[in-house]
């Protein structure tokens, strides 16, 4: 019922990826039709200036949700998950481990528009997971560049063009914020789970 309320047929398999020249067949076909464009994140409550990290915060809280809206086969591993190069420690937003396609997916968080150089990044931290997490039987690690506004599909396309690991850029939309008028008469989200939990106990 979630995913037909949410227009997933309308979605599905509409990210902007490089999966045809970076993965085998069938696991190109099956890692596009995983992708999703745009992401519904309407469970969380968060405005036009949620940071980044406000964002992959909010969504840990809902992980019950935000795992329903990446779709079946998502194991979550973990966020801020730390990788080390030559002393340097590098931070990966959201790590996840899908069962049917059988490899990591490394999630990057966008508060604003896609940027080129994002794809660049994403693919260094892609490197890492390969060279340092990925078991040898374990395919090829996707990444998912997750941003407010793509800014259209030849910029994507242009910044994908040439990378060798499979990366796919979607957008994500959150609810419209309260109505300054309404703020203060309404309870948050959190307000009405501290209630609930507060009752349960």
């Amino acid at each position: 019922m979630h995913q037909i309320e949410s227009g997933l047929y309308q979605r599905r398999g509409k990210a902007v990826t490089n999966f045809a020249a970076t993965l085998p067949q069938p696991q190109s076909d099956l890692a596009h039709e995983l992708l999703k464009n745009p992401y519904n994140f309407d469970f969380l409550t968060l405005g036009e200036s949620a940071k980044e990290r406000d964002l992959e915060e909010a969504l840990i809280r809902h992980i019950t949700a935000f795992l329903l809206e990446l779709g079946q086969g998502f194991a979550y591993m973990g966020r801020q998950y730390k990788l080390r190069l030559e002393g340097d420690e590098y931070a990966l937003d959201l790590l996840f481990y899908h069962t049917r396609l059988r490899c990591y997916v490394v999630i990057e968080l966008k508060a604003g528009d896609f940027k080129p150089e994002y794809a660049g990044k994403l693919n260094f931290y892609l490197n890492l997971v390969d060279d340092f997490v990925k078991a040898a039987d374990d395919k090829p690690t996707i990444g998912m560049l997750l941003c407010r506004n793509t800014g259209g599909r030849p910029r994507v396309e242009y910044a994908l063009r040439g990378i060798a690991k499979p990366i796919g850029v979607s957008e994500y939309q959150l609810t419209e914020s309260i109505p300054d008028e309404l703020k203060g008469s309404l309870p948050s989200i959190e307000d009405i789970e501290n209630s609930l939990n507060d009752l349960a106990s």
